[in-house]
């Protein structure tokens, strides 16, 4: 067997899963990470209304900023104590950042949003930013992007600014919900809560911290007695149809029964850390967006099981492994040495077909 299939073996046997193999991030056997930035995070606190309000959502800013600095990612704020923060800056601030980058783009919206029956609006000092106008400026991004929206009346940016390779979080489920939105504070406070790493991987995704988020926002209004006025929901697979924290079964995305090919929403989103582990901070960007790549593959590849033969679902499935073996695991030097095999070894099988 050569050395490659030994890894992938090993892979297996650790993992004892492909779901779990799909979370879990790897050691890397050859290349280091410099301290060049791992990303970009762009926060923008709307008009704050009550001195109150004001003090909230620059402690929810400072809150993400910690943990972006703490994760090595490049910050700029607007509005808040920073006193700018209007339309046209914000669309400048936008308009500079790279474009192709394979570095992720953080935008975090924290404020106040209206709704008049028909459009949303998230306010600012000046006039206020139409979910179109913000759709535009985006456009010619193509690196990853996430927008989290932490303010009222916010569901209405979520299906104009849904396409692939963005995350977006909304503080509500619909434009209807136009009270104070507290969902902002519970998120920033778990991007780095301990209990919200629930795979245990050393680090908390946005869909780990979405999930907790939630449930922290829930359990106020429970324990407070009143009705809830907010309902986060996530999209990341580009439909437009976000889903609720209900559509998860702990991390795992639970299928549409109406769209059961679509990869559903949630594995994008729980690639995504603001503050990575020991071990994706050892990769490079360029390794982490290949590796994400991969594991995006394979979770399609295992929607796609039943209309493949065990044949062509196996020698896929062997493929893609391989190639994050050598990706994560095998050195570079040993790579260009190492012969392959074209097929899995009898005793190297896909760990879902062998349990059945």
């Amino acid at each position: 067997m050569t050395r490659t299939l030994s890894v992938l073996q090993s892979i297996l046997t650790t993992w004892g899963s492909l779901a779990v193999l799909m979370w879990t991030p790897l050691l890397s056997g050859g290349e280091s990470v410099t301290q060049e930035s791992r990303g970009d995070l762009l926060i923008i606190i709307g008009s704050t209304g009550e001195p109150d309000y004001s003090r909230q959502f620059q402690e929810w800013a400072e809150h993400w900023k910690a943990v972006a600095t703490s994760g090595n990612v490049r910050i700029k704020q607007l509005g808040g104590d920073d006193a700018r923060g209007t339309l046209s800056e914000i669309e400048q601030a936008i308009r500079t950042l790279k474009n192709d980058s394979q570095l992720p783009l953080w935008i975090v919206l924290i404020g106040h949003g209206t709704f008049d029956g028909r459009n949303s609006r998230f306010n600012l000092p000046g006039n206020d930013l139409a979910p179109a106008a913000l759709n535009d400026w985006l456009v010619p991004i193509s690196r990853p992007t996430s927008i989290i929206c932490c303010f009222s009346a916010s569901a209405p940016f979520l299906q104009t600014l849904s396409a692939p390779n963005r995350v977006l979080i909304s503080a509500t489920n619909s434009g209807s919900e136009v009270n104070f939105s507290r969902f902002g504070g519970d998120f920033a406070a778990a991007l780095n809560a301990p209990e919200a790493d629930l795979d245990k991987d050393g680090q908390t995704s946005l869909l780990e911290a979405f999930l907790l988020g939630a449930a922290r926002t829930q359990e106020f209004y429970e324990g407070d007695g009143r009705i809830q006025t907010e309902h986060p929901v996530l999209d990341d697979n580009g439909d437009g149809r976000p889903v609720p924290p209900e559509g998860f079964d702990g991390l795992q995305p639970v299928q549409r029964k109406d769209d059961p090919q679509r990869l559903p929403d949630g594995f994008l989103a729980h690639q995504w850390h603001l503050h990575p582990s020991e071990a994706d901070a050892s990769l490079t960007p360029e390794a982490i967006a290949k590796r994400n790549t991969l594991e995006l593959q394979i979770a399609r590849l295992r929607i796609q099981k039943d209309q493949l033969t065990a044949a062509d679902y196996d020698s896929q499935l062997e493929s893609l492994l391989v190639e994050m073996a050598k990706l994560l695991i095998i050195p570079p030097q040993q790579q260009k040495t190492e012969p392959e095999s074209n097929s899995l070894s009898p005793d190297v099988k896909d760990p879902e077909r062998s349990a059945k």
